[in-house]
């Protein structure tokens, strides 16, 4: 059965609808299939309707649908049965929270590493919940520099609510895996491709999320922090999670406005949940897309646009800003004078050729002694 979200009401509606429509039918040999058609038609209007004037707040509920596909369900379509996943950090255990391996791409191989949710309760519990570990990115980071020593390029799949914020894995060294993966990835020798399939949350999703280009879904969100986090720091509740979600300027559009992103991937009408297939599709095309352009520069050209892209992130220039003094400089006494060089010699010698004079009877005197 179809999962509707609360701003989806209209269209639930009209889905109960033909349910008991379908229902009668099969009970009476009257043909209902025009009524059914009309409404079908009615479903489709309300979602373009709904879907064309979306929140930032109903954009991180859509992002957070239960149906919505995640990242093996890309990974397994894209590669058409080709992925071979990889194992394990080499120093603690495997993280399932983070999946990675080689697959063929359109006849090339690639690196795919990903957040994993799982699609129920024992599989999100096994997953947990797509919160790596430290374990997980150092992980991510070991398949990476494999796909640089045989120089294949790399596509992350970002989808989790954040980094798994227990203690144990700050006693493990979370901050650490997640700063040390962002160093990296700058440095990376090979094309570097992240896609934000849902989520996009704090250290989280950076922790492999530094790339030549980084691309969203079109009902997706990339921030700091969650829309609750924050309400709940400003306002003290999560009741005004809706108006954080507008401040934040989480949403793709918004992303693109401030130069945060490369691109924006479209997603079928009703969100990747109600047309996996096209989901899977359209992210495929962009990436066969990008990956041909890429591969058109050389390693030094990637790692230098790279730095340079993330290094101008946050840079605003005004071109009509006039330098405004700080009260600390104006209070500061005025630099004593130099003495120039030319003043200083004749000094320097006057210094000197006193001190000779008085030295002189001195020596005198010592010697009659």
């Amino acid at each position: 059965m179809a999962t509707f979200l609360d701003f989806e009401k209209p269209i639930e509606e009209l889905y109960h609808q033909i349910e008991e429509a379908k229902a009668l039918n099969e009970k009476s040999p009257v043909d209902i299939s025009d009524a059914v058609k009309v409404l079908e038609k009615k479903i489709v209007d309300a979602r373009k309707q709904i879907y064309a004037n979306l929140t930032p707040w109903q954009r991180v509920q859509v992002s957070r649908h239960p149906d919505r596909p995640y990242s093996l369900a890309y990974i397994n379509y894209i590669t058409e049965g080709t992925f071979q996943e990889l194992h394990g950090d080499r120093n603690v255990r495997d993280d399932k929270a983070i999946v990675g391996g080689f697959g063929k791409v359109d006849g090339q191989t690639v690196m795919f590493i990903g957040h994993q949710k799982g699609i129920n309760l024992k599989m999100r519990q096994y997953r947990n919940f797509g919160m790596a570990n430290p374990e997980g990115y150092r992980k991510a980071l070991r398949l990476m520099k494999l796909a640089e020593k045989f120089n294949k390029p790399i596509v992350t799949l970002i989808d989790t609510p954040g980094a798994y914020p227990g203690l144990e894995a700050e006693e493990r060294g979370q901050g650490e895996a997640i700063a040390r993966n962002i160093y990296e990835m700058m440095k990376l020798r090979v094309p570097v491709i992240c896609i934000i399939l849902g989520e996009g949350a704090s250290g989280g999703a950076l922790g492999i999320g530094v790339g030549d280009r980084v691309l969203m879904l079109e009902n997706t969100w990339y921030s700091v922090i969650s829309p609750e986090s924050c309400s709940s720091i400003l306002f003290r509740s999560w009741e005004k999670k809706e108006i954080a979600a507008t401040a934040l300027k989480l949403t793709p559009t918004d992303m693109m406005k401030n130069k945060l992103i490369d691109g924006i991937i479209k997603e079928p009408l009703g969100g990747a949940h109600n047309d996996p297939e096209a989901a899977h599709q359209a992210v495929k095309d962009e990436l066969i897309h990008q990956l041909g352009q890429l591969k058109k520069l050389k390693p030094d050209q990637l790692v230098s646009q790279r730095i340079a892209k993330f290094c101008a992130m946050g840079v605003f220039n005004d071109p009509e800003a006039k330098p405004v003094k700080s009260a600390s400089a104006s209070k500061q006494k005025p630099a004593a004078k130099k003495v120039s060089s030319a003043k200083a010699k004749p000094a320097a010698k006057a210094a000197t050729s006193k001190s000779t004079a008085k030295a002189k009877p001195a020596a005198k005197k010592a010697k009659k002694k």
